[in-house]
């Protein structure tokens, strides 16, 4: 699989300088963390579930949850758990089908009793999993969620991930949040070579409060999650080695409601989107036409939340509905600005270091106190594609909702 691979070759040719690689499930830890982009979840109980994955799929989406935990009821789990066996049985089929591929699929579970049976009872069909998504997470009780991972690794003969969700009210709470995030360092330091990613429980984490914010808000408008978003990017998203991807909170807003205050897009870009549109033979969704679709489904306040995300270290995002997705992908590529500065910091710096005024001369890049930040964009770089020199982020996400 890789990104954007649902659009056609010579689409991709004109949006890209560079692009995107092809990955597996069996590509590197590092690699698979910055692929994840947009994860999609899905309740477990969804009767078409595994036909709603290959649509998905053929989308653009890399990487879903299938949901046992709050997504569900609790009288629904048993039949959820049912559900997933007879879909992942119908989706193993498709490995003799080249024309389906999957994107890399977890299941988030209640309890971690739940890893090794559900496992077990995949049979052959196990061999979809990428891993298991891992709500309430603490320091307490993470241990037995890792431990029932290592024991699947087993059972299923494979490798198996795990995304721990930081969502529990100690994580909220100042008196116990210091303890709570170096507890779960040093757990994750013990099982480094299994967590892919950390993800936060933002909504959960509201709740403790009675909070919730409004689609013309992005989580760091609210104190309290801002101040936890960067407790946890402090501790756990360190670039010493030590650190993991953090990816970002979900954005909820999807339907179409009276907003309050001005959308936040300007109209320049999507202006310019429209001439690539008609030469791309994608005139029918013009670049105003995707502002207005942004603007209708409250999707402006999740763009400006992704950039935040990537201003304060987090890397991908929790998706409820596949309308956010294409956004979090087209702000995902490296434009070729980032491009050129990440090289010239990393060749700047196995010269020895120093400061060097970028090939777009309007910043200071100096060698080492930004080569982690040139690591990692040259990562994303590598999944994600670069962008072409005249081509903008409304280019690529009009690119996406014409090859939807």
């Amino acid at each position: 699989m890789r990104h954007f691979g649902h659009l056609a070759d010579d689409v991709r040719g004109r949006l890209f300088l560079e692009q995107p690689r092809p990955f597996s499930p069996e590509s590197d830890a590092a690699v698979l963390a910055t692929a994840l982009g947009g994860t999609l979840y899905s309740p477990a109980t969804r009767p078409a579930l595994a036909a709603d994955i290959r649509k998905q799929a053929a989308r653009g989406v890399v990487s879903m949850v299938l949901c046992l935990e709050d997504a569900i009821a609790d009288h629904e789990v048993d039949a959820g758990e049912r559900n997933l066996v007879e879909q992942f049985a119908d989706l193993v089929n498709d490995f003799t089908d080249c024309a389906h591929v999957h994107p890399l699929l977890f299941i988030r579970v209640r309890a971690a009793s739940q890893i090794v049976d559900l496992t077990r009872r995949l049979g052959p069909a196990a061999a979809l999993l990428t891993g298991f998504v891992l709500p309430k997470f603490t320091g307490r009780s993470g241990r037995a969620y890792l431990d029932a991972l290592a024991e699947a690794e087993t059972v299923g003969g494979r490798r198996l991930f795990a995304m721990p969700v930081l969502e529990s009210p100690e994580l909220a709470h100042l008196e116990t949040r210091r303890e709570q995030l170096f507890g779960i360092a040093r757990l994750l330091a013990e099982h480094r070579d299994r967590v892919l990613a950390v993800r936060l429980g933002v909504t959960d984490l509201c709740s403790a409060y009675g909070l919730r914010r409004s689609p013309d808000l992005t989580a760091y408008d609210v104190a309290l999650v801002a101040g936890v978003i960067g407790d946890v990017v402090n501790v756990l998203g360190r670039a010493d080695g030590t650190g993991f991807t953090v990816t970002g909170p979900v954005w909820e807003y999807f339907p179409v409601q009276e907003r309050m205050f001005k959308p936040q897009l300007r109209r320049t870009p999507f202006a310019e989107a429209s001439g690539f549109a008609e030469a791309s033979g994608a005139a029918r969704t013009s670049g105003e036409e995707v502002r207005r679709r942004i603007i209708e489904h409250d999707l402006d306040g999740l763009i400006r939340e992704i950039e935040l995300d990537r201003a304060n270290g987090l890397l991908g995002k929790t998706c409820i509905h596949p309308s956010h997705v294409p956004a979090v992908h087209a702000l995902s590529v490296v434009t070729h600005e980032e491009y050129c500065d990440a090289r010239d910091i990393l060749r700047q710096e196995q010269d020895g270091g120093g400061v060097l005024r970028s090939a777009y001369t309007n910043k200071m890049n100096e060698a080492r106190p930004h080569r982690a930040w040139a690591e990692r964009v040259l990562l994303r770089a590598e999944v994600f594609g670069v962008a072409r020199e005249d081509v903008s982020f409304a280019e690529l996400l009009s690119a996406c909702l014409c090859g939807a």
